[in-house]
């Protein structure tokens, strides 16, 4: 696996963990034993990292590579919603640190990829120790959940307005 020292900086660039500073040692020796508690993946291209309505507690941060996120239409035709690369600091996933709902897109590597994963127990084992990195962490998981709100309720409101326009274009 690569050093602490070298995922560190990749590590405070995810969003989930931007509020810890690399230059203080009590976040560089949290963000240690979160580090300690991470495995390495790797995908060939084509590989499968999360399939949609599978169950899985592993969260994963892209650290090389690119994959593409994909869901199943209502009538089972699967639609790419985005092809995301390892320098955009992308993770995925996340929802499985605290939930055990079923996966709600595909991840598919693109390319081969190097993903840095963490199990849902590994991180909740950490916050026991730690009660600073949940605080921090699960902050930045609402906050992100709380924008996709916002974003589907955004988007609902212009489906709706446009089925309206439509309905009353016919009249």
């Amino acid at each position: 696996m690569e050093k602490f020292e070298e995922v560190l900086p990749k590590l405070v660039k995810i969003q989930l963990f931007s509020d810890f500073n690399t230059e203080d040692e009590n976040d560089r020796r949290i963000l240690s034993a979160v580090y300690k508690s991470m495995t390495i993946e790797n995908y060939q291209k084509g590989d499968i990292i999360i399939e949609e309505g599978k169950f899985g507690d592993m969260f994963y941060i892209l650290y090389k590579g690119k994959v593409q996120v994909s869901r199943k239409t209502l009538s089972g035709d699967k639609i790419a919603l985005a092809d995301l690369s390892s320098d955009d600091n992308i993770f995925f996933g996340e929802t499985a640190l605290i939930s055990d709902d079923p996966r709600t897109a595909t991840v598919k590597a693109l390319t081969d990829c190097r993903c840095i994963a963490l199990s849902s127990t590994k991180f909740l084992a950490v916050c026991d120790k730690e009660p600073l990195l949940g605080y921090r962490v699960l902050l930045k998981l609402a906050q992100r959940m709380a924008q996709t709100i916002r974003d589907t309720n955004s988007d609902k409101a212009t489906l709706y307005e446009a089925l309206f326009s439509e309905i009353e274009a016919g009249v």
